[in-house]
């Protein structure tokens, strides 16, 4: 199983490619956007540090995707929060839109996107100061599920933290917004996702909880 992963450099997305890593039937490509990132991963065995620009043609990595011959790709990428919304919407959405329509192009059906708590719900959007990034979420959500034939799982994880991870969770807690995850079981869930069909179209908000993450699903 050859597995993508766009935005390796990000924290979750670090974090993600070094599980993955430890699975033996798993090969694990790193989409980084500047060489200067790769030695994060050259020591690493089972990882392949690829050159992945988000600013690119859809067709551009539609060709990195198939020249690789990927069966999964998850998007764990963002503009960061010291960008302004220009830069949000060139990666956040439309480098999300277009890296589903260069997965589709290569003949990937498999697609992991790991979102935002609250880009479903306008109701947050006015009252926090991060309005620009959840429209740009919520409308690369809703490309994915309306627009592709991929077969999509969207996460939408709680407020993210450094902590360790103790592989529990809970799925849709009442009061999300005020509860927190830690990047690490972030991780470990995309990893129980991937391993999982039965998580193929389906949505997931979710935080720190009691449940093992094979239990809650």
């Amino acid at each position: 199983m050859n597995i993508f992963v766009i935005g390796a450099h990000g924290k979750v997305g670090k974090i993600l490619v070094n599980e993955l890593s430890q699975k033996g039937n798993v090969k694990v490509f790193a989409g980084l956007r500047t060489k200067s990132q790769f030695n994060a991963y050259e020591s690493i065995s089972n990882v392949t540090p690829v050159l992945f620009d988000l600013t690119s043609q859809a067709n551009d990595m539609a060709k990195v995707l198939k020249d690789n011959q990927i069966d999964q790709v998850v998007f764990s990428a963002g503009s960061g929060g010291d960008t302004g919304d220009d830069q949000t919407l060139v990666i956040d959405l439309d480098g999300a839109i277009k890296s589903m329509i260069a997965t589709q192009s290569a003949g990937i059906d498999r697609y992991v996107m790991v979102s935002s708590m609250g880009s479903d719900d306008r109701k947050i959007w006015d009252n926090s100061n991060l309005h620009g990034y959840f429209i740009a979420k919520h409308y690369a959500d809703e490309y994915l599920k309306n627009n592709t034939d991929l077969k999509y799982t969207i996460l939408r994880p709680a407020s993210l933290t450094d902590d360790n991870s103790d592989g529990k969770v809970e799925l849709n807690p009442n009061d999300l917004y005020h509860r927190t995850v830690s990047r690490a079981n972030v991780a470990k869930f995309i990893v129980a996702v991937l391993d999982n069909d039965k998580t193929t179209n389906k949505e997931y908000a979710f935080s720190d909880g009691n449940k093992s993450i094979q239990d809650a699903f």
